[in-house]
Parts: structure tokens; C-alpha cells; sequence
């Protein structure tokens, strides 16, 4: 079983219809679908300033962004717990989101589901930035998953 942490910086909680419940089952059933077992997985639900000073510590980026993920399964992290993968974190701008799903035209609700899948498959190693037949994979994927997801 995955465990799920969900923490909050900068946000509140209750976010519009968006709650700690609502993302930890959406992510529980993404690492399901991704046959993620024994693994521990934390989501910060944040806003665009938390975020945007994120993106230009690590990424060289200074603007928001509507997620960020690291992963622990890349080197130097070392395994803590072999019982219980921590495959990484997840930064997600609630702020972001709401922007976006108005811009595409879908609910709050979608557009966070979209944004955990995406984190979830950057944690287990998919990088829409390497080439574009694997944008084209990792896209597949989160079509994939989004449609089977029901909160």
C-alpha cells in the first residue's frame, strides 16, 4: 500500500472544492494504476510565490510553474526504509491550477488531478523534456489515468 502525505505552504486548505482527502485519493489511485507498491509519497499544495521561488532555486526559472517534483529514486539519496520506498515530493500551485483550468477550459478538480499524475510520473522516472516521443509517452499515460479517476 502507498502511503500519501499531503502537507500545505503558503495555501489553505480547503481550496475552492480541492481537499487533503480529494488529493490523497487521487494520488493513491495514480500509484495504483502505476502499480506503485510499498511506497511513500508527499504533496505540498502551495501558491504561486512559494512555487515561483522553488522554480528559480532549482530550475534557473524565475516565474511560477504548476509543478515541481523530486525524486528520491535519483542519486545521492539513499534508501531509508526498504519496507517502504520514499519515492519523493510533489510541489503543486494551487494558484497555478485554478489559472490554467480556467485557460483550458476544465474544473479546478481536473486540472489538480492532471498535475498529481504528472508529479506521479516524474517521481517514477517519465521526463516529458527529454525527447518528444517521450512527452508523447508520459502524455499517453496521464490520459490513461485521468479517465479511470473518480472524487
Amino acid at each position: 500500500m502507498t502511503r500519501i502525505e499531503v502537507f500545505r505552504e503558503g495555501i489553505n486548505l480547503p481550496y475552492k472544492n480541492i481537499t487533503r482527502q480529494k488529493i490523497k485519493k487521487i494520488a493513491a489511485f495514480t500509484a495504483e494504476r502505476l502499480d506503485i507498491r510499498n511506497a511513500f509519497i508527499t504533496i505540498i499544495v502551495t501558491d504561486d510565490a512559494y512555487i515561483m521561488n522553488m522554480n528559480r532555486e532549482f530550475r534557473g526559472l524565475n516565474e511560477p510553474t504548476d509543478v515541481i517534483s523530486f525524486s528520491n529514486r535519483e542519486i545521492p539519496f539513499p534508501e531509508i526504509d526498504p519496507s517502504q520506498e520514499e519515492i519523493g515530493d510533489i510541489y503543486i500551485s494551487l494558484e497555478r491550477a485554478e489559472h490554467q483550468s480556467i485557460e483550458y477550459r476544465e474544473t479546478l478538480l481536473d486540472e489538480v488531478k492532471r498535475l498529481i499524475i504528472h508529479g506521479i510520473l516524474h517521481l517514477i522516472g517519465f521526463d516529458h523534456e527529454r525527447s518528444d516521443e517521450d512527452e508523447a509517452l508520459m502524455l499517453q499515460k496521464e490520459d490513461e489515468i485521468i479517465g479511470f479517476i473518480d472524487v
